[in-house]
């Protein structure tokens, strides 16, 4: 597994003091990291700043060298079984120096025991390998344009605050590794957005599917999508574009293990803009693959 040269820049200038790397808070997410992610055209939420650190306090990290920050990442705790690597941005001219992959490991090695997910991009797999992640499936985003007209959903679709938390956060559990209470509470209910569900008429207590639909510094991104068939999937969709304006441009991120949600952006007209390789340190996890639509963020899992 690769690790930090000693003679490089960044070894050294951790042995001196020069580079530190510390913990980022909301503030530090909104002055440093969230703009970062817009240049590079991640296109984050407005409110991702307030909501991200709520999966985990101390998850955010940068690296100063001389008081300048020249790296981010992000490396969540969920549990003690599972956590998510994101965020991870090394300004230009420090990169190939060593920086990033302090950080990185920094990041890491509080997450040690857990197994350890990340998002990135296709051409730096072999370089993740390098670093002990084994590639499980590809994720693409799928753009569209919200259409004059969007048909009125065939199923119930209520918003996502009035149905059972228990029924949600267990729909939601079924389709991510971990419990995600605080944050997912604070997800749905982000200001400039939208949650809707699709609850069982039958009274059984399982909730057929939800979403949320967020305002980003262009367009709007739906995630998570979580339905337990292609018809609840579909309404959760109708639902979360409905109140958007006509030619509203609006993602939607797919794991292209599931068959069922590559059939919805197909049959409304998706284009693929983007794809990432989703990889894991660890054990997979076990999850209803075969229930996400959608993806929370790619920073996040």
């Amino acid at each position: 597994m690769k690790t930090l040269d000693p003679n490089c820049d960044a070894a050294r200038d951790l042995a001196s003091g020069r580079y530190v790397i510390r913990t980022l808070g909301e503030a530090g997410l909104a002055a440093v990291t969230i703009p970062w992610m817009r240049e590079c055209g991640w296109n984050p939420g407005w409110h991702d700043a307030e909501t991200f650190p709520l999966a985990d306090p101390d998850g955010f990290l940068v690296g100063e060298l001389d008081g300048q920050p020249v790296a981010t990442v992000s490396g969540v705790r969920y549990d003690d079984r599972f956590a998510f690597l994101g965020c991870y941005i090394v300004r230009e001219a420090f990169r190939g120096r060593g920086y990033g992959l302090a950080i990185h490991e920094a990041a890491r090695s509080r997450l040690s025991g857990c197994t350890q997910g990340g998002d990135g991009v296709l051409s730096n797999v072999e370089v993740y390998r390098r670093i002990g992640r084994v590639y499980a499936h590809r994720n693409a985003r799928y753009e569209g344009l919200r259409p004059a007209v969007v048909m009125p959903p065939e199923e119930p679709v209520v918003p996502a605050d009035s149905v059972s938390w228990t029924e949600l956060e267990a729909l939601d559990r079924a389709c991510f590794p971990s419990l995600r209470t605080a944050f997912l509470r604070a997800w749905i209910g982000q200001p400039d957005s939208h949650a809707v569900a699709v609850p069982d008429p039958s009274g059984s207590g399982e909730l057929r599917g939800f979403g949320v639909i967020r305002s980003c510094f262009r367009g709007w991104k739906i995630g998570p999508l979580c339905a337990r068939d292609p018809a609840a999937a579909e309404a959760v969709f109708r639902g979360l574009l409905t109140p958007l304006a006509a030619g509203e441009p609006f993602v939607l991120d797919v794991p292209e293990t599931n068959a069922a949600a590559l059939d919805l952006v197909r049959r409304h007209r998706l284009a693929e803009v983007f794809a990432t390789a989703r990889m894991y340190t660890g054990p997979f996890p076990a999850i209803h693959a075969g229930w996400i639509y959608g993806i929370t963020t790619f920073e996040l899992g």
